[in-house]
């Protein structure tokens, strides 16, 4: 009998070290409450999305590890370009996933990475040239080189799966082409003789083969933001006589833009079988906030909620100040700079990624219904 007891004692003692030798029972993931099969997220795009990559890039003049950003963000200045959580943040608490910690940051490493890693990086964009008046950032194409030969081999160690088993439970969330208009078809004598057309079905078709190498990796969840309108920025309203509507030549071309990587999702089935792509319309978004702010909880809807420089004063009218004034009722204001949102926009658009029901803010399904298919 004595020794039946202590039989049963050990073998109720390996259980536990049974649980960590075998990486499927520490890590995963089968469901939330909430019906959720999405174990983590990959991120990669541009400063809507960045958390942070730039603060550990040498020569890079687009970061926001200061204050006034972070001011609300319970980790104070991170490298979001914003006054608390970014959309992606946000998508995070949705989804009940731990924020997902930055590619650059030498911590990021070991079993920190087995929910997902962002490898976004502000001022970068779908084209590799595009970030050049910002020093040095990380292009969409590196961050997926990034993702491929750095993170993968890492992921496959901890998890003890191979990719093509693992990347299928992760949300792959793409934010990028919106400095590719701003930051260089707009401002490179170059692209003089480009039409806007002929520039976007390039722009497009470099990110059609983005995504599919994403998918050819073992991605299968997609879900691509639009571009914002940049045209109704204050950076760029900020050059203008008066203050009365959007320039429309730049928010024509985010519009346009958009129309394209909508047609992505139509044409993904095609071209990426069994992956499942969404389209998160935050250009309508903002722009409906915009057109009727009271209706939704704001006020001001065309000027930086913190101190920003001018090109005159020695800045890039963009970025706030370092350590200059932000506004006391941020929650009220729609852009927190000379470009991005604040945390009150960041939160409508994250909550309808996630829960609209309408196809015009998410389409065809929205990212709830995406992680639990």
């Amino acid at each position: 009998m004595a020794s039946q007891i202590i039989n049963s004692r050990l073998l109720l003692l390996t259980i536990p070290i049974l649980a960590c030798v075998f990486p499927c029972s520490c890590y995963a993931r089968a469901t939330d409450e909430n019906g959720s099969r999405i174990r983590g997220m990959f991120v990669f795009g541009s400063s809507l999305v960045d958390n942070g990559n730039n603060n550990f890039l040498k020569n890079s003049v687009a970061r926001a590890d200061f204050l006034p950003y972070g001011i609300d963000f319970p980790y104070g200045p991170s490298g979001r370009f914003t006054n608390g959580k970014n959309v992606i943040d946000l998508l995070c608490d949705q989804l009940k996933l731990p924020l997902v910690p930055a590619f650059t940051d030498p911590s990021t490493k070991g079993t920190k990475i087995i929910h997902g890693v962002n490898y976004a990086s502000g001022a970068s964009g779908i084209l590799d040239d595009t970030g050049f008046l910002a020093g040095n950032v990380i292009s969409l194409n590196q961050q997926i080189r990034n993702f491929e030969e750095v993170t993968l081999p890492v992921l496959e160690a901890e998890m003890g799966f191979q990719r093509r088993e693992l990347l299928p439970k992760y949300l792959f969330v793409v934010g990028a082409g919106g400095n590719d208009y701003s930051f260089n078809y707009f401002l490179r004598k170059s692209n003089a003789n480009v039409s806007l057309e002929a520039f976007t079905a390039n722009l497009t078709r470099k990110l059609s083969g983005q995504l599919q190498k994403l998918y050819s990796l073992g991605g299968r969840k997609f879900a691509l933001m639009a571009v914002n309108p940049i045209g109704c920025s204050p950076m760029v309203m900020a050059n203008r006589r008066t203050r009365n509507g959007c320039i429309q030549g730049l928010n024509k071309a985010a519009h346009l833009f958009n129309a394209h990587l909508k047609s992505l999702v139509d044409v993904s089935k095609q071209h990426m079988p069994g992956s499942d792509v969404v389209f998160v319309n935050s250009y309508k978004m903002i722009r409906d906030i915009i057109k009727n702010p009271v209706s939704r909880g704001f006020k001001d809807t065309n000027s930086a909620c913190c101190e920003v420089m001018s090109l005159n004063e020695g800045g890039n009218g963009i970025l706030c100040k370092k350590e200059g004034q932000a506004c006391e009722d941020r929650n009220i204001h729609v852009f927190f700079d000379g470009l991005h949102p604040t945390e009150a926009v960041n939160i409508q658009i994250a909550t309808k990624a996630y829960n609209s029901n309408l196809k015009s803010e998410v389409y065809p399904i929205n990212v709830k219904q995406l992680s639990m298919l």
